[in-house]
């Protein structure tokens, strides 16, 4: 199933493939420019371009005996290319190799994020604006509040994700930085116009100042923005969750033909996709702190961050990319019950305007206190005697010392609570008719 939703481009960046290709550009590079400025002969790397190739099944072979994986990339591309190999890897490091590689994969894996998260915000914003004027019922402890619209719900979430995306954004600009600065990062083995090059070929920036590695906040900020991104899509789906349970059944996953719902009851239709993106969340918060666990290394660098990004990168890039295309096919097929929205408002039989009249009756002179206490005391016969909270408020003694009946009619409208709606969408983003 996964399938579906993933962007196969996205998997390809993180082959065991590509990843030694992205090392063989690292390395090419490297001599193209240290023939530039005079380090090796101007011609080893036509030479080496020629002949330079590998094959992963026998670098698994190589490394099974060296125990470094850089190195037999090295000797099994040394031995197709020939003597003109001697100058590859030339002055560099492994992690010169290995960072500036790993910047290329995540910024080609970054331009597939994004382009997924600009097609999750055009579904939300395209549900949101159909759904600008649909009342509906506030919750705040799950509890009825005040309307609101199934719309300005949603244009919540479009904000959200509009700041997770550009922090998503941002922190990928801050991963795209590579370094060829040698093995404590002095450049004492190679000329730092040799990093500049090589940056500026692979489309990254130089690291202002390493060690033997790229420093890991970059990597953890990364890895952090796809966790906060990953917890907003994860309340996005869990709002739906709440809103598709039986007893509210304001919205529903799309059910498709031939779906099913239960190995045993087959009136069930669950909102399974959404339970899928809230628990892959959690992964991605779990990636995060281990990423943020990389940052403190010994000295110039120890191994230890090694391992975990072989994981959190591909596993985490993947996953982003899976749940937002999973919340973009939620968002575009959600099913929308307005009239469920309407009717679930009405249960609070009007208790949702008490603030309204509060607000009325300190107007006309009563203190917030007293005019606290006389609005409780109508919602209270509305919960224990069954009545409507109009019929409390117009047989209110109190209330009618202070409001006029016409005044009273006038606050029984939802579009008291919706007059701002469509100055938010545009403080938000979300210009254009409803």
């Amino acid at each position: 199933m996964i399938e579906r939703y993933t962007r196969p481009e996205i998997g390809a960046i993180w082959t065991e493939e590509n990843k030694l290709r992205k090392w063989l550009d690292v390395e090419i590079a490297a001599l193209e420019a240290l023939a530039k400025y005079g380090y090796i002969p101007k011609n080893i790397p036509s030479r080496v371009k020629k002949k330079a190739a590998f094959n992963v099944s026998e670098i698994k072979k190589i490394e099974g005996v060296t125990k470094h994986d850089v190195i037999a990339f090295l000797t099994n591309v040394a031995k197709r290319v020939g003597p003109a190999g001697r100058y590859i890897h030339f002055g560099l490091t492994s992690s010169d190799v290995l960072d500036t590689a790993l910047a290329v994969q995540v910024k080609e894996a970054s331009d597939v994020i994004l382009r997924g998260l600009r097609e999750l915000l055009a579904a939300v914003k395209t549900k949101a604006l159909a759904h600008k004027n649909t009342i509906m019922a506030g919750r705040t402890h799950g509890v009825h509040a005040e309307p609101t619209t199934f719309g300005l719900k949603l244009a919540v979430f479009y904000g959200e994700i509009s700041r997770g995306t550009e922090r998503f954004r941002l922190a990928a600009e801050e991963m795209a930085f590579g370094k060829i600065s040698g093995a404590v990062g002095t450049f004492a083995n190679v000329d730092p116009r040799v990093e500049a090059y090589i940056c500026r070929k692979l489309g990254l920036k130089p690291e202002p100042v390493s060690t033997q590695i790229v420093q890991r906040d970059r990597h953890a900020s990364y890895m952090t923005a796809m966790a906060l991104l990953g917890s907003s899509l994860e309340k996005l789906a869990t709002e739906i969750r709440h809103l598709q349970r039986t007893e509210v059944r304001e919205v529903e996953e799309l059910f498709e033909k031939g779906q099913k719902g239960s190995s045993a009851m087959p009136h069930k239709r669950n909102p399974i996709t959404c339970e899928r993106v809230a628990g892959l969340a959690r992964l991605l918060r779990g990636y995060a702190l281990a990423a943020m666990e990389n940052v403190a290394l010994w000295h110039e660098r120890d191994i230890t961050h090694s391992s975990v990004e072989r994981v959190i990168f591909p596993d985490g890039t993947i996953i982003m990319d899976y749940v937002t295309g999973l919340m973009t096919d939620i968002m575009k097929g959600l099913v929308v019950y307005k009239e469920n929205m309407l009717s679930n408002l009405e249960r609070s039989k009007g208790m949702v305007f008490s603030q309204a009249f509060l607000l009325a009756l300190i107007r006309k002179g009563m203190t917030r206190e007293e005019g606290y206490r006389t609005m409780q005391n109508c919602a209270k016969k509305v919960w224990d005697e069954g009545m409507t909270f109009r019929e409390s408020v117009e047989s209110d003694v109190t209330v009618k010392q202070y409001l006029e009946k016409r005044e009273i009619e006038e606050i029984f409208d939802y579009r008291y609570h919706t007059k701002f709606v469509n100055e938010i969408f545009k403080r938000v983003g979300l210009g254009g008719k409803s």
